[in-house]
């Protein structure tokens, strides 16, 4: 039976790390060329906290979502609190091994304005085969954030201590939105065959009567197959097409329901039961919104 760690606090997780000394209750930055962590492989461990980490290399691959990731290419993840982190074999002994981690509480930022937008940050849910890679000048802006926030760690705490952390924690997080927004342009081409999988996808899901059977496609439900996390291929399809992941079933749903209401007599709450909806109302709430006109209107002007 694997081991099961969770390291709620920041102290907890100091607790881990030989000599480390905790400046703030909240917050950390932990230089991984000084501190160590091995554990024995299958170890799964949640934190209560946020995590962004860069590093060179790590003893142990991580693992969390379905892809491994072992951090030789020096790439930045995010991890949200509870998510669950599996820790596969040890990888050889290395000495020469450098990175940065940025650990925040919750605490730290509720009822700020960060708090209130980490939502949008959807990053953090991305899987660790969707890391982020950095250039060398993307590598040195982040590592900027980290050592201002570092350096006030080390100040004595005062009125605006608090204020200018999360300042250039939002800072950091808002650097990472830019540079994941060009990693999604630099791979373009792989980009474009995963819009061409969805739109097969959910072309074969209604095209096979798999909408009467199963209900609505979603959003998991195309992220599984075509191997992201849901919130990696959201973001992915707003920057190729500008619609999300559940814009695009929206799209194919209504384009069904099109067909059904110009090709049957069905009643307009009988096409939603059909299609999955349990609410009628909100069926045709959604079918003016996409089309500026109720069910009854379209199919009678057609």
């Amino acid at each position: 039976m694997s081991n099961v760690i969770h390291i709620e606090t920041i102290s907890d997780m100091h607790k881990m790390l030989p000599q480390a000394s905790v400046k703030h209750p909240l917050v950390s930055v932990v230089d991984f060329s000084k501190y160590q962590l091995q554990l024995n492989s299958g170890t799964k461990i949640t934190l209560g906290f946020y995590s962004v980490m860069f590093k060179n290399f790590c003893s142990n691959k991580m693992k969390y979502g379905q892809q491994p990731y072992d951090f030789n290419d020096g790439s930045l993840i995010c991890i949200s609190p509870q998510q669950i982190i599996s820790l596969d074999e040890p990888t050889e002994q290395r000495t020469d091994i450098s990175g940065w981690g940025l650990f925040f509480h919750p605490e730290l930022i509720r009822g700020t304005s960060l708090g209130a937008k980490m939502k949008d940050y959807t990053f953090f849910s991305y899987e660790t085969s969707e890391a982020l890679h950095l250039s060398d000048k993307e590598k040195q802006i982040l590592y900027d954030c980290v050592l201002k926030i570092e350096n006030e760690l080390n100040e004595n705490i005062d009125t605006h201590s608090q204020n200018l952390i999360i300042s250039n924690i939002e800072l950091l997080l808002n650097y990472c939105s830019r540079y994941y927004g060009r990693q999604f342009i630099t791979r373009k081409k792989s980009n474009k065959n995963t819009v061409l999988q969805v739109e097969k996808l959910l072309n074969g899901y209604f095209n096979a009567g798999k909408i009467q059977e199963k209900g609505l496609p979603t959003v998991k439900y195309l992220a599984d197959n075509v191997h992201l996390s849901p919130n990696y291929l959201s973001d992915l399809l707003k920057k190729e097409t500008g619609m999300n992941a559940q814009d695009h079933i929206h799209f194919f749903l209504i384009e069904e329901a099109k067909n059904i209401l110009l090709n049957s007599s069905n009643s307009v709450s009988e096409i939603a039961y059909s299609l999955g909806f349990e609410y009628p109302q909100y069926f045709s709430k959604l079918f003016k919104q996409k089309t500026g006109k109720t069910p009854n209107e379209y199919r009678n002007m057609n």
